[in-house]
């Protein structure tokens, strides 16, 4: 018995001092607004409303990730003014979204059409595009999207969903 309990010792501090496994590269952090190029991509439309998606393209060198919603709200009169409300938060799933050099995030975004609200009550105005804040950042980017909406900010023009992770196009056969 004193024998097994010597070579039980024995491989516990050989197993101590062998060299452990090198470590994992770092988990990746969280993206900043500079880490990140915002865009837009027209989609389709019905119905009064126009849908497309606001993409998040990872410009950095390093892997980051984001989570949620972020901010978006229309912007004109050629100094970046709020025109109506800011978007509102469609509830959709909230994942970790990772992304590597190169690697893109989206959020569909929803716009409502000025046309079906009487003209005193919409205040409609020509925009020149999104503030766009990434998410947990408090610096705006702005994307160009000239388009017309209503000023009332009792209306809500803008919905969006949480950030996605946008899958690489197949390749096409050739």
């Amino acid at each position: 018995m004193g024998v097994m309990r010597f070579l039980t010792f024995l491989a516990m501090v050989g197993a101590l001092l062998l060299p452990l496994p090198a470590a994992t590269a770092a988990s990746p952090r969280e993206c900043t607004s500079a880490m990140l190029a915002a865009s837009w991509v027209d989609r389709d439309a019905a119905m009064s409303h126009w849908y497309g998606d606001l993409r998040l393209t990872n410009v950095s060198t390093r892997t980051c990730w984001v989570q949620g919603y972020g901010g978006l709200s229309f912007v004109g009169h050629g100094n970046g003014t709020q025109i109506g409300q800011a978007a509102a938060r469609t509830p959709s799933k909230i994942r970790r979204v990772v992304l590597a050099p190169g690697q893109v995030a989206a959020s569909r975004v929803e716009q409502t059409s000025p046309d079906p609200y009487p003209k005193k009550r919409c205040h409609r105005t020509e925009v020149d595009g999104f503030r766009v804040y990434v998410p947990d950042s408090r610096v705006a980017k702005f994307v160009a999207h000239p388009t017309v909406t209503c000023a009332n900010k009792k209306l809500t023009m803008l919905e969006h969903k949480a950030y996605r992770k946008v899958r690489a196009a197949a390749p096409t056969p050739g």
